[in-house]
């Protein structure tokens, strides 16, 4: 901010210098501008000012800010709990019973009937009659024939012969020559020696015991005792088989297999597809539309009105007193008054200690350490470039010759050595090498010089 205000003030105060120098340099009065169309150029000589641009340094200060870390400490309170046991007490309500003694009366109720004579209207009804006259809608039914004409579809059968390709398989037997092997069992007869058991029938004696029977006898006191004796043995005969083994030779027929070839004629059937065209009667039936009348019997039905007489009964009702009795129920109600006695709860509060565990927060203070930024400004010189433009007078000098029309100050050309006819007055701007800086300078507007315009003005500003 600063390097562009000093830059703008340099600025300003360069064009205030090159439009004073301007002024300065047109001391000649209010200038050529004054002179006529058909004048001449002057004929003495003048001053004209050059621009020549100086390039100097200045010092600017400039605040600089740098950052500088610094260590710092600040308190921080931090919330620690204890545990504190307090003793409180609390209200026990317990219960507890006191008999009262307190007295009820309580209502005894008693029936009694009393009798009582009143007087009712009976109603007696009696029923009459009355003739009434009323209108009866009859119906008539009549049955009439209406004719109905009616499209019916009749069906007609027409028998069309169609033709009909179809393939049928044909059988064609064909003989074949087959060879065929089959197996025949041949006889073969062959001897061997078979054992062979044969034997007789030989009557051999046999000795039979007798049998044991009781027999009565006396003992030698006389007495009867039973005893057993045995009976003398039977002679008889017995048959027994007598084997005896003989060796025989016995024939023996198997039959062995054999293969036998044969050939045999074998008929062979197969099918042969054959396409035939057969002419099939088919029935074909088309319905034809065809006008039919018939008599519809339609049944109509329309009311006559009749008068018919009706007997309307109707009751008649009179009310006859009567002498009634009845018996009235009368209630009575004595009280009597009893003692009961009663348990009445009541509430006893007593203290009751317990202990509770509180949480107590108390705060501890710290110190913690933290690093703080801060900028902290320095001021920094530098080389700042900055042009100067200074007016240098130059004169310069015409020769001096009466006016003509032709040649010399005639054609305007009044001006010696490099300059311009019409440029004279004008300062010619030196090229200046500007430093290498960082910022580039502003650079001075050029003012124009005493133009030699022809053309009369007023006096100049």
């Amino acid at each position: 901010m600063t390097r562009h205000r000093l830059g703008g003030a340099a600025a300003l105060v360069v064009a205030l210098w090159c439009s004073s120098a301007a002024q300065a340099g047109w001391f000649h009065g209010p200038g050529y501008n004054a002179c006529p169309v058909s004048s001449c150029a002057p004929t003495s000589c003048y001053t004209a000012c050059k621009v020549e641009r100086e390039t100097c340094y200045r010092t600017v200060y400039e605040t600089v800010c740098e950052p500088v870390q610094e260590t710092c400490y600040r308190t921080v309170m931090e919330t620690t709990y204890e545990n504190v046991q307090t003793t409180c007490y609390r209200n026990v309500v317990e219960q507890a019973f006191r008999e009262e003694q307190y007295q009820v009366n309580h209502p005894i109720y008693e029936t009694g009937y009393q009798e009582q004579q009143y007087q009712v209207q009976r109603p007696v009804y009696e029923t009459q009659y009355r003739q009434e006259n009323y209108q009866v809608s009859r119906p008539v039914f009549e049955t009439v024939n209406k004719q109905v004409c009616r499209t019916v579809m009749r069906p007609v059968t027409e028998t069309v012969n169609r033709q009909v390709r179809r393939t049928v398989m044909r059988q064609v037997v064909e003989t074949v020559n087959q060879e065929r092997c089959y197996t025949v069992m041949r006889p073969v007869t062959t001897t061997r020696t078979v054992q062979k058991v044969v034997g007789q029938w030989v009557n051999q004696p046999v000795t039979i015991p007798g049998p044991v029977v009781p027999q009565v006898t006396r003992d030698c006191n006389g007495c009867p005792r039973v005893c057993l004796t045995q009976c003398p043995p039977v002679q008889t005969c017995r048959r027994v088989w007598c084997s005896q083994v003989v060796q025989v030779q016995v024939p023996c027929t198997t039959y062995v297999p054999q293969v036998v070839r044969q050939v045999c004629p074998v008929q062979v059937c197969k099918m042969v597809p054959e396409c035939i065209t057969e002419n099939h009667p088919i029935q074909v039936c088309r319905m034809v539309p065809e006008q039919v009348t018939e008599n519809i019997p339609v049944r109509t039905c329309r009311w006559v009105c009749e008068t018919q007489t009706r007997q309307i009964p109707f009751q008649v009702c009179k009310m006859v007193c009567e002498t009634r009795t009845c018996k009235i129920p009368t209630r009575t109600c004595r009280i009597v008054t009893e003692t009961k006695t009663r348990r009445i709860p009541y509430c006893v509060t007593r203290q009751e200690p317990y202990t509770v565990t509180n949480r107590v927060a108390k705060c501890v203070p710290r110190q913690e350490a933290f690093t703080v930024t801060r900028m902290v400004s320095k001021m920094v010189p530098r080389q700042v470039a900055y042009e100067v433009c200074k007016m240098v007078p130059m004169e310069t000098c015409c020769p001096t010759s009466p006016c003509s029309t032709a040649g010399g100050c005639a054609t305007g050309n009044c001006a010696s050595g490099n300059v311009a006819p019409y440029e004279a007055g004008k300062p010619v701007p030196e090229a200046t090498p500007s430093p290498a800086a960082t910022t580039q300078p502003v650079k001075p507007l050029e003012q124009p010089g005493p133009m030699l315009n022809p053309m009369p003005r007023g006096p100049s500003a």
